[in-house]
Parts: C-alpha cells; structure tokens; sequence
C-alpha cells in the first residue's frame, strides 16, 4: 500500500459546529464517538471564529476551520469560495450540528459524498443522509449530536463519554500571576453571566454573600464573563466591604477565551448560572455549584463528576423566557445564598 493509499484508508470527517459556546462543549461527545467507532478518523471542525480556543483544547480535533461569515448570513459567493478549498481536502462525510439550511450549503458545494444531519430547515437535496430526530428518545443535547456518529436507528451506549477539556497549564500559570490571582490562597470563580437573558442570572446580590462568606474563610474570588457581565460582576464586588473587595478579581471582558478556559482550569471551585462558561468549568472537572433558574437541566445539564444542580420548585417554571413574564423572578431571588454555600462546602469536601 503506497503511502498516499494508507491515507485514504482514513477516514476524513468534517463537523458543521454549532453556534453556542455550551453547544461547542456538548459536541465534543460526539467528536470522542467518532474517534471511539472509528479508529484513526480525522475530524475538522468548522465553526466561528470564537469557538477556535475551545476547539484547541479538544484533543480529537485535528483542525478548526475558521467559520467567516456570521450568524444568519448568507453571502453564496464567500460560501462557495469556501467549499472549493474544503472539497480539496477530499471529506468523506459531513456531519451538521445546526438545523439550518444555511449550514448544509458549504458541504454540498463542497462535494464531500456523504452529508448527515437531522431534519430541520428544508435541506433535503443537500444533505442525502438526513435524519428525523424522536426527541423522547434522545432527550439530552449529547445524545442527539453522538447519534449522528452511527447508522440512523442504532442504538446509543449506555454510557457517552463527557466534555472534557484540556487546558495549557503553564499558561495558566502565567496568568494566575498576571491577574494576581497567586497560589496562596483557593481560587473561587464566579460566573455570574448568562447571554440567554436575566432569567438566568442569579441576582448579584446573593452572589455577593457568597463571595463574602469564602473570603472570610480565606478564599479569593474571581469574576468571569463576557464585557456584557462586567457591570453585573462589579455590582457583586461593591456589596462587599472595602477589604474584601481587594481579594476580588474582575476578570469579566477581561480576558479572552481561551485565558478564561485556561484561568477556569486552576480554580478550586466555581458558581455559575445556567451559561456557556458553566459547560466549560464541568468540561476541565472544577467543583462547580450551579444555579438554575428560568431553564432546566434536562436537555444541557453540565457534564461533571463534580456538579451540584440548584434550583427551587416554583407554579411558573422552568418558563424558558429570557426574563421573568411575572416581573419577580422568584426562582433565583428565593433561591437563597446558603444552599450555594453548603453545596460549595461538599463539592469542596469531596475534591
């Protein structure tokens, strides 16, 4: 076998990434699927250009291809300008995580010969392996995106490998020394964000008992999230009492992602809302105490060893709205500091 036949022998896959920060840590079960069923497969990722630093910290990704254009936007021409170079690299199979037909159109203009997705927009023609998706039996966000690594009806394993993440620790290193975030003292990350809207967040105040509470337990505190959460992140600090601000670190819009991943993987625990930054702190194994609100974890539960859910049973939920149709959000301001707090002291216990 010549040398350029033994690498046809392998199997090149192409993943149509999703457009989510969690949904791009959900889609590595798929990824280790592929590597599991088909040994020696390569798998490129093509996806937005923010999601390449967690794609980079995938060990089964051998390239991600940056995603030029936007959401929504559909420019043919930079599509197809796009599908020429990818049909070069000569795919066998094409598997779409987005139900757009937007999504389905680089593959098909790429030649690659075998194209599979669920059902969703009206792509039949450009995908010719397309599935109907019974959500009963795949209930779960993983279960669907792994499916797509098997003949359409085959059963799933009973157990699906997890996120997991793998992050540079010497630059972790640097960066817990760049933010002054030191080794003398247990690191607690706050993410405090949520860009699905204020249903989500857990009111800042309760944040701030938290964060108060580690502190005077010896604890420093460190703040993450996009720009859009620095506001919320420095209302949390400012409840506290001028020395115990000085042991918080407002790292919201910050850093960028992949220092955010790499700064999650050092903290000795973590509290966050129902958010992209969630999944990836159980995708690097933290400690992580979770808040629910609005939403349920049925369908994207963060998938750690170490996750503790919270929520609090309510007539007018999980309603899925960005914001509180009633206007008082009693699912998070009655969702108390303390249940935060004791499940911190057994995730912590158990590390």
């Amino acid at each position: 076998m010549t040398p350029r036949s033994a690498k046809r022998a392998e199997r090149r896959i192409l993943i149509v990434g999703p457009s989510w920060v969690g949904d791009m840590v959900m889609a590595q079960t798929l990824f280790a699927t592929l590597k599991n069923e088909l040994a020696g497969c390569t798998i490129d990722v093509l996806a937005p250009g923010w999601s390449l630093p967690i794609l980079e910290r995938m060990p089964e990704v051998s390239d991600a291809i940056e995603m030029p254009l936007g959401h929504g936007v559909l420019d043919i021409p930079t599509r197809w300008r796009l599908a020429r170079h990818l049909g070069r690299r000569r795919y066998d199979q094409a598997i779409l995580l987005p139900n757009s037909l937007k999504s389905a159109l680089i593959p098909f203009f790429a030649g690659i010969p075998r194209r599979t997705g669920w059902r969703g927009e009206m792509r039949y023609g450009l995908l010719n392996d397309l599935r109907k998706l019974d959500k009963t039996r795949y209930p779960l966000m993983i279960q669907r995106f792994a499916a797509l690594a098997y003949p359409e009806g085959a059963p799933l394993p009973e157990s699906l490998p997890h996120p997991h993440l793998e992050a540079d620790s010497d630059e972790a290193a640097l960066l817990r020394e760049r933010f002054e975030l030191g080794e003398d003292k247990p690191v607690l990350a706050l993410c405090p964000g949520a860009e699905f809207g204020p249903a989500k967040r857990w009111p800042p105040r309760h944040y701030a008992v938290v964060a108060g509470t580690m502190i005077e337990r010896g604890w420093r505190v460190a703040l993450f999230g996009s720009g859009n959460d620095r506001a919320a992140a420095e209302e949390i600090i400012s409840e506290l009492p001028g020395a115990q601000q000085r042991e918080c670190r407002n790292l919201a819009g910050g850093t960028r992602l992949g220092e955010a991943i790499d700064l999650l993987s050092v903290a000795d625990a973590v509290v966050s809302n129902d958010s992209g930054l969630m999944h990836i702190a159980a995708a690097l194994d933290r400690p992580l105490a979770v808040v629910y609100g609005s939403t349920s974890p049925g369908f994207t539960p963060p998938l750690g060893e170490r996750v503790e859910i919270l929520s609090i049973p309510v007539d007018c939920g999980p309603c899925f709205q960005r914001e509180c149709p009633l206007a008082h959000l009693k699912c998070l301001n009655e969702l108390l500091p303390g249940r935060v707090l004791a499940a911190l002291d057994r995730l912590v216990a158990g590390a």
